[in-house]
């Protein structure tokens, strides 16, 4: 073994970096082997030095910009977090060195993945985020090489676990979301502060990344639509199952006609789909090629282990050397494409309905959704209960979102309906 070993500095050493130390630790006759040369760690980072971690003998820092700007490295990776503050600084400090940089880092990608390609590129250092989406899943390596010979019209998928994990347990449990989130959080599954991963932000950043390398466009985080889950309740997952559904937090990108799509949604998805079954703490991602066809990736989504695997898969890759533009192309060649108009977008949907059970009830909501042609499908009610409010559920064909909103605001307008509907779209795939 004749090549002298990649030189590699961790800044971070939580979950992720903790996981990333152990990997390099335990795995590294198998990854020199396959390497044809040894991946040495040279220097780490964090405020405090983790004893459990096999760092006997590697230079550590307090401060990971000091990490970045005097160690002596390769490749620098970067597992902080955060869009922008330290995370940005130190891999700024490293691509300005000619170091390259290895990140699970979605959020700084989203925000700011272009400016850091075209710094690599002036530098001649490389950029590897596998880890950024889908955790240990490849679908960053599966975008930018192996399904470079097709045209893709489509990249969605469930792209948080968090989420995940809430709605499959809504499901089996029967409980509902407030009460299955504090679950979450006391198991670790779910952050104190939730916001990012049930309000669909963290799925909307991982979801603009895979835009980009399906489309050969710039990241643009600012068009995609977001919607997170904190409405699905436990009657919602009801009337799912009997429907034939499973319930499902969705990041979407399509190119049509119109232009390109990228939206976060909770959707309905039929049980003979793949996603359906893909339950807990999974992630799966679908693509759909012009010659390959559709193309189904499932695995754990997070965690220490899966995603240090999907880290040193980049650092293989640059000890390899196995690379090539952030993008799959050069920045340059990266062709924005226009967003699709909003409301544009095409979906049968799930209506559920608290009413007032008093005549005529039913033909004011079929006059709403008739008057902006929305078409309905099926109407589930069940008994009778005067003077109070019962749930209505209704599906409708496929229709412009722009007029389902419209009727929907009819709809809620109604003095019989008790509060706002709840809505959610089903993909009939």
């Amino acid at each position: 073994m004749s090549k002298s070993p990649l030189k590699i500095a961790i800044a971070g050493l939580g979950t992720v970096g903790g996981g990333t130390v152990q990997l390099l630790h335990d795995q590294a006759e198998l990854l020199a082997a396959r390497a044809g040369r040894t991946l040495a760690l040279v220097g780490a980072a964090a405020l405090v030095r983790p004893p459990e971690l096999p760092l006997d003998g590697v230079p550590f820092f307090t401060d990971a910009r000091e990490l970045a700007k005097t160690c002596d490295y390769d490749v620098l990776v970067e597992l902080i977090g955060g869009a922008g503050g330290i995370a940005l600084e130190v891999v700024k400090t490293a691509l300005e060195r000619g170091r390259s940089v290895v990140t699970a880092n979605k959020a700084m990608i989203a925000h700011h993945g272009v400016e850091l390609a075209l710094i690599a590129e002036r530098t001649g250092a490389n950029i590897g985020f596998e880890a950024s989406v889908g955790g240990g899943i490849p679908i960053i390596k599966s975008l930018r090489e192996g399904l470079a010979g097709n045209r893709l019209s489509k990249v969605m998928g469930i792209l948080n676990g968090t989420c995940n994990y809430i709605l499959t347990t809504m499901r089996d449990s029967g409980r509902d979301f407030a009460d299955v989130l504090a679950e979450a959080q006391a198991l670790g599954y779910a952050e104190a502060d939730p916001t990012f991963d049930i309000d669909g932000i963290d799925t909307a950043h991982k979801l603009a990344i895979l835009a980009s390398l399906a489309f050969t466009m710039p990241v643009d985080l600012d068009a995609v639509s977001c919607e997170g889950i904190r409405h699905v309740s436990a009657l919602d997952i009801r009337y799912a199952d009997e429907l034939g559904y499973r319930i499902k937090l969705l990041g979407v990108a399509s190119r049509t006609e119109a232009g390109v799509e990228t939206r976060v949604y909770p959707a309905m998805v039929p049980l003979s789909f793949p996603l359906a079954h893909v339950g807990g703490p999974f992630n799966a991602i679908v693509t759909e090629g012009d010659f390959v066809g559709r193309t189904v990736l499932e695995g754990r989504g997070a965690g220490a282990r899966p995603t240090a695997s999907a880290v040193v898969a980049d650092l293989m890759d640059l000890a390899t050397g196995r690379v090539g533009p952030t993008f799959g192309v050069p920045v340059a060649d990266l062709t924005p494409l226009p967003a699709a108009a909003t409301g544009s977008h095409r979906s049968a949907y799930y209506i559920r309905l608290m009413v007032k059970d008093e005549p005529g009830v039913f033909a004011d909501i079929a006059a709403a959704l008739r008057d902006e042609k929305v078409s309905m499908e099926q109407i589930i009610q069940r008994g009778r209960a005067p003077e109070e409010t019962v749930p209505v559920v209704m599906t409708v064909h496929e229709t412009e979102e722009a007029a389902m909103l419209r009727a929907v605001a009819r709809i809620n307008a109604l003095a019989s309906i008790a509060e706002p509907a709840h809505l959610i779209r089903i993909e009939n795939l």
